[in-house]
């Protein structure tokens, strides 16, 4: 039920912001900005639900949840860079959301880095 609950309050939201884009567009730009704090809002409430059955899943893990981490801070990541972005291109800078999207890129492809070597080590060990 909440997932029809966000989708009216986007649809709301982008139908009252088109309603600014020609006469006002900087007043446009903020309420795509407010509603997409307020779903952000929402969606950080519904992760800590998540959080704690990921911990329950850990516990049944060796690496103690090293990797649970990880994902989590890259999907924080890709969160974060997609909406900065998506709210530089509402605002008419696309060029500037192109580098936040590689930048973007580039960290999750980073904090993956520890996990690539795990595998490597595991694949030397295992092959002698």
């Amino acid at each position: 039920m909440e997932v029809v609950k966000i989708g009216i309050l986007g649809v709301a939201g982008v139908m009252l912001a088109l309603q600014f884009k020609n006469i006002r567009p900087e007043i446009s730009v903020y309420i795509g900005l407010a509603i997409g704090l307020i779903i952000f809002v929402y969606t950080v409430d519904g992760l800590f639900e998540l959080i704690e059955r990921m911990e329950t899943l850990q516990k049944y893990m060796e690496t103690g949840g090293s990797y649970f981490k990880l994902l989590f801070k890259a999907v924080g990541v890709t969160y974060i860079c997609e909406f900065a972005a998506s709210i530089c291109k509402d605002a008419g800078y696309g060029a500037v959301a192109g580098q936040i999207e590689i930048f973007g890129k580039l960290t999750v492809l980073f904090m993956g880095m520890p996990v690539l070597m795990s595998i490597i080590e595991n694949i030397s060990t295992i092959a002698g």
